[in-house]
Formats: C-alpha cells, sequence, structure tokens
C-alpha cells in the first residue's frame, strides 16, 4: 500500500466540475493523471475548464508558467477502467448513487493493483457498504472535496469500519499535500458537513414552501443574520438540487428520522429539472429562462 509520498499516479473517475477539480490539484500536486469519463466531450471539456484555470492562477502569479504548463501535461484522458491499472490512488466522482458506485468498486477491485488505494468523494453514502464490495475493505476510504475542489480548502475524510491506520495516515497526508485542511468523520450518514448543512438547505425550502418569506429575504437573513457568504437557498443552487436532495434521502434512510424528510418543493424542482446553477435554473435562474414551478403551500 502506498504511502503520500509513493502517490504518484491518481486516478480520477468522472469529468465533471468536481471530477475536473480533483484532477486539477492532483496535477498541480506533481501527481500523473488519469481522466476518466466514458463521455469524450466531457473529458474535452474537462481538459479545457482545467488549463483555463491553471492559467488564470499563472497570470495572477500564484503558479509560476512553467509549473502550469507542467500541470497540463501531466493529465491524461481515459476511456477505459482498465486505464487506471497502475495507480496508486483512485478516486471516484461519479452520480451520487450506491448501486452505480458499488459496481464501480467491484469493477476498481478486479483491475487495479492490490496496493492502490480506492476513494469515494461521496458527500453521504455509507464507505463500510462500498468497501464491502471489494475484496480490500482496508483500503477503501472517503475523501469528500468541497465544490470547486480547486477553491475550497476543506477535505472531509470518512473511515469505514476496516479503514486502516495506514490507509487514513496515507491520504490524510495526500491531502495537505493537495494545500487542503482536513477533517476526519467516522461512517455515519451525512458524514458531518452535510449532517449540519442539509437540514438547514431543508428547512430554508420549507421556509419559501410555506410562504414564511421569498428567497431573497431568506437567503439576506441567513447572510447578514449569522455572517454566511451566501444564503442556504443559493448554495443549494450551486451545490446542485439533485445533489441535496439525494444527500437528505440518504440522511431520512439511514437515521430514521423525519426531520431530514425532503421538503416537496426541493423534489419538485427536481422532478422539473430545475437543478441548479449548473442546469441554468434552480431556486434562482442563472441566465436561462425559469420554468413554471412556483412554491405553492400544502397548508
Amino acid at each position: 500500500m502506498a504511502t503520500a509520498s509513493e502517490i504518484a499516479a491518481v486516478g480520477v473517475i468522472g469529468a465533471g466540475q468536481m471530477g475536473s477539480g480533483i484532477a486539477q490539484l492532483a496535477a498541480a500536486a506533481g501527481c500523473a493523471v488519469l481522466l476518466l469519463d466514458a463521455d469524450p466531450a466531457a473529458l474535452s471539456l474537462a481538459v479545457a475548464s482545467i488549463s483555463a484555470s491553471l492559467r488564470r492562477l499563472a497570470a495572477k502569479g500564484q503558479l509560476s508558467q512553467a509549473a502550469c504548463e507542467d500541470s497540463i501535461k501531466r493529465i491524461r484522458c481515459v476511456s477505459t477502467v482498465q486505464d487506471l491499472r497502475d495507480a496508486d490512488l483512485v478516486i471516484e466522482a461519479i452520480v451520487e448513487k450506491e448501486d452505480v458506485k458499488k459496481k464501480l468498486f467491484v469493477e476498481l477491485d478486479k483491475i487495479t493493483k492490490s496496493s492502490a488505494i480506492l476513494a469515494s468523494n461521496t458527500s453521504s453514502i455509507s464507505i463500510t457498504r462500498l468497501a464491502s464490495a471489494t475484496r480490500r475493505p482496508s483500503q477503501v476510504i472517503g475523501m469528500h472535496f468541497f465544490n470547486p475542489p480547486p477553491i475550497m480548502k476543506l477535505i472531509e475524510i470518512i473511515r469505514g469500519a476496516d479503514t486502516s491506520d495506514e490507509v487514513f495516515a496515507a491520504v490524510k497526508s495526500f491531502s495537505e499535500r493537495l494545500g487542503k485542511s482536513v477533517i476526519c468523520s467516522q461512517d455515519y450518514p451525512g458524514f458531518i458537513v452535510n449532517r449540519i448543512l442539509m437540514p438547514m438547505i431543508n428547512e430554508a425550502f420549507w421556509a419559501l414552501y410555506t410562504g414564511v418569506a421569498t428567497k431573497e429575504d431568506i437567503d439576506t437573513g441567513m447572510k447578514l443574520g449569522t455572517n454566511h457568504p451566501m444564503g442556504p437557498l443559493q448554495l443549494a443552487d450551486f451545490i446542485g438540487l439533485d445533489v441535496c436532495l439525494s444527500v437528505l434521502r440518504v440522511l431520512h434512510s439511514g437515521l430514521g428520522d423525519n426531520k431530514y424528510s425532503p421538503c416537496p418543493l426541493l423534489v419538485q424542482y427536481v422532478d422539473a429539472g430545475r437543478l441548479g446553477k449548473k442546469r441554468g435554473v434552480g431556486v434562482y435562474s442563472y441566465g436561462q429562462k425559469s420554468s413554471s414551478v412556483r412554491p405553492k403551500s400544502s397548508m
């Protein structure tokens, strides 16, 4: 099993905003990065986004031009899991669905070298259950990055029931090598951040749904009244309303408390395809025409 200093090749699965951000961090830290996605268009978009981001850092003097270009060259796009066979660490950042992630971990377990660490960027799904799909549960761990990964300073590390001390130490050191602060959670639904954050976001949706206040006043109240940089409804749009709904459902089923039951308005927005900033419309509109979904109270 590789130590943090021995993690030289990193596989990242999923070329969306999270995966591309993680790939950028690993490349800038000197790792050879294998960025995997089945969609060639997603890979092209990811490489363009990473290159633009690194060049902006270079233009601001936060990264040398040589380091910028070297980082870009360290990223190789691949299209099959077999291409990750020599990775020291694999981080998946795919859809937040347990069955899909488990299927991927089964495949990774068969293909990657026996010393490889398998990490999930899940924001709520049990690491223990993902690890149980492999023959190496001691080498499976959660690495929850925050969006966007190059900017957000935190990585939440989650230990499964069988995650070894050596793997935890290696991943913690690697996270610090990426320039991040680290917190550690035991394997409970929602971990630390989402266990606290998602009920607040859900309550903001309930306040909007029941007509307590407008979305603008709810967000302004939390920004100016509690010194949050953005309000909970705007934050939900940035996270993705589908992701918020998925996490709340994990909390609700895993903890069995109705306080985690998703607000019907959140469910309605997701059903309508109003997923937030990434789709151009969520609670707020981001340059695209809003759908007709409006808050309606059931009371």
